[in-house]
């Protein structure tokens, strides 16, 4: 296989000419407007994101008010955040971080879980994609049409099932109205042009209700093309990306509730850098095209009915198709089914406690077609039935939950397996005074296998390995400790936890050392393990006056993960910890922030460690209103120091870095 960096003198490109090009047809109109109208309260900033309502829980409380970590990307903080994958975008929330398989992938990795441990929902309905059978599939969620971005730390398995032993993230995107819109018409549109592979992506999003607000329409669409990025080292060939996405929606909502349908459509082609090809032996580079369909209904009573106070319903169906080319010949197809259904039921207070029940439960069929087909068809059903709890007593909270579910994994010529995986979860919120609370939670919560622990076997060409899972395994039960202390007054906010997880039967792909078709043998094993970690953030608010608000955060987080019977888990996210400067003023905001990732030489057997890497990035924006429109030129810096950065997480992290120094620029348009 031939090197996937290619040595080339780095493409320098003015972003000047394309800025004075969107900025001049609005600088007048600006200007006009700039003693007219100084603010428009539909962007206003937002204060504090704690306040933000956390759609991932039943009962719609805030980040503040829940003794569940939580974190929430929206409004200004999500613009400068969004990258081309879901784990980009969210990867530098404290806590969380991305895989990486080149620029088209990237999955959330929480407190150093990934995979199948880690749901990635859109709306409080799982994606139903591949992603998790292997690191070269994406997840097929788009950032860039997203509301806000929710990251559940620690089990959620109470709400979301076996597949969120590690959390949670979901993704708000508004395609299905709940309420009536603020405004007749509203929408957003983006276009940016990026330096580092000389990539365009153009997004817009249109939500129009009729004259008695009765009717809700929506439409959306993104539009990404990007060539193979440069890094410090060359050109890293075949790590294209090309994204198509759209959706249109149509509720109806009034006082009484809503209900409401999407269809959406997904095609994603992208470059696999770990097999660049070679045209001299004649070797054609890998390819993914990726395609969904999804189709959404939901609906939800507000109104109060016999002992509840509330209903939410919804049913999505999903056919998903994953096609690996080499060159322009097939090599292996994924193909995936799956019709999924959630039921909740909000109560009215009973002896002093509110709470949720609910159902959830879906029908999947995954298969793979090809010479490289390393799982077998395999149909999974599943079920689950949950109820969650609170009450408060003055400065005291107590969460408690309980979920039962039954999965059914049936593969084509081989034993089905059966699984009730349980969860219980309880939580104490103690806010001792206005500034400061503490909190507290124990969970026990139980995943059943994945599909490719259970059942692979064979070359898995994506991670160059030969692939062996294991019919035999159980249950893997996690039983966490968590404490979190969170101060939150004027001038400073901090937040930080200590967490430790015990893991009875811990899954997870391991080298052999062997060698099958050339190819390094890894086996999904089992095992007792630890994660022990920590968190923290702080904010100092340092100044505030007529030149604007000043802003000071520092941010770390570490893990440790050990099987019990000695050794380390292999590809372990790194420790790390960063600072950011940030500025913001009426019509101005900066920021310059940098994040150290430290080296990980705590490796399991057979794996190779990583050097750490400094990653500066800087952001400017200039906002402006012109009657019923709102404009914003942005400028993003990435990598601004060209550092050789290797994600530890990654399977190609010896032969593939991240992009090297890099500009986004571009406009948005909110109406």
């Amino acid at each position: 296989m031939s090197n996937p960096i290619v040595a080339s003198p780095r493409a320098r490109r003015s972003a000047l000419a394309l800025a004075l090009s969107l900025a001049l047809p609005f600088g007048q109109a600006a200007a006009q407007d700039a003693a007219s109208n100084p603010s428009d309260t539909r962007h206003d900033k937002a204060t504090s994101l704690d306040a933000v309502v956390v759609t991932a829980s039943p009962l719609k409380s805030s980040a503040e008010d829940l003794a569940q970590p939580v974190e929430v990307l929206s409004g200004e903080k999500l613009d400068e955040a969004r990258g081309n994958t879901l784990g980009e975008t969210v990867g530098k929330l404290p806590g969380v971080q991305s895989s990486n398989f080149g620029a088209g992938v990237g999955r959330p990795i929480i407190r150093g879980l990934e995979g199948a441990r880690v749901a990635v929902m859109s709306g409080g309905l799982a994606t139903q994609d591949v992603s998790t059978v292997s690191q070269d599939h994406n997840v097929a969620i788009e950032p860039f049409l997203a509301d806000q971005i929710e990251v559940l730390k620690g089990p959620a398995t109470l709400l979301y099932g076996s597949g969120a032993i590690g959390g949670v993230v979901n993704v708000v995107d508004g395609r299905i109205a709940e309420k009536p819109l603020d405004e007749t018409v509203s929408g957003r549109a983006e276009i940016r042009r990026s330096t580092v592979d000389s990539g365009v992506t153009g997004m817009a999003r249109v939500d129009a209700s009729g004259a008695d607000g009765a009717l809700v329409l929506h439409a959306d669409g993104v539009y990404r093309n990007k060539d193979d990025y440069d890094t410090p080292l060359g050109r890293q060939r075949n790590s294209f990306v090309d994204t198509k996405t759209g959706a249109l929606g149509a509720s109806l909502v009034g006082d009484a509730g809503f209900l409401g349908f999407s269809a959406a459509r997904y095609e994603d082609k992208y470059g696999n850098p770990g097999e660049p090809g070679n045209a001299e032996e004649g070797e054609s580079p890998v390819h993914i095209d990726m395609k969904q369909n999804r189709f959404e209904l939901k609906g939800g009573i507000n109104q109060e009915f016999g002992i509840f106070s509330g209903l939410r319903a919804s049913v999505a169906k999903t056919e998903y198709e994953h096609t690996e080319f080499e060159g322009a010949e097939v090599g292996t197809r994924f193909l995936n089914d799956a019709t999924e259904g959630r039921f909740e039921l909000t109560h009215k207070p009973l002896a002093g406690w509110t709470g949720a029940i609910g159902l959830q439960g879906y029908d999947r069929t995954f298969q793979a077609i090809g010479e490289e087909a390393f799982v077998p068809r395999t149909k999974t059903r599943a079920g689950g039935l949950f109820l969650t709890e609170q009450r408060e007593w003055d400065a005291l909270k107590l969460e408690l939950g309980a979920r039962v579910d039954k999965v059914k994994v049936t593969p084509d010529g081989g034993d089905k397996r059966d699984f009730t995986p349980l969860s219980l979860s309880a939580g104490l919120l103690w806010k001792f005074n206005e500034a400061w609370r503490l909190s507290l939670n124990l969970d026990r919560a139980e995943r059943a296998p994945a599909e490719e622990e259970l059942f692979a076997h064979g070359l898995h060409a994506a991670t160059a390995s030969f692939e062996i899972g294991d019919p035999n395994l159980r249950k893997e039960r996690a039983d966490q400790f968590e404490l979190g202390l969170h101060y939150h007054g004027a001038k400073f906010e901090a937040k930080v936890a200590a967490y430790q997880t015990r893991f009875d039967g811990f899954i997870y792909l391991v080298d052999t050392g062997e060698v099958e078709e050339d190819n390094p043998v890894r086996q999904w094993s089992q095992a007792d393990a630890k994660f022990t970690g920590f968190e923290g953030e702080a904010i100092a608010h340092v100044f505030d006056g007529a030149a604007g608000k000043f802003d000071v955060r520092v941010f770390g987080d570490t893990v440790r993960a050990k099987l019990d019977r000695g050794g380390n888990l292999p590809r372990i996210a790194p420790g790390r910890f960063g600072g950011e400067l940030r500025w913001n003023a009426d019509s101005w905001r900066a920021s310059l922030g940098a994040t150290r990732y430290m080296k990980q030489d705590k490796v399991a057997a057979n794996e190779t460690p990583t050097d750490g890497y400094t990653l500066v990035d800087a952001h400017v924006a200039y906002h402006w209103d012109a009657g019923n429109l709102g404009y914003e030129l942005f400028l993003d810096g990435n990598n601004l120091t060209d550092q050789v950065a290797r994600v530890h997480t990654s399977f190609l992290k010896d032969t593939v870095v991240l992009p090297g120094r890099g500009v986004d620029f571009g406009v948005r348009v909110f109406f």
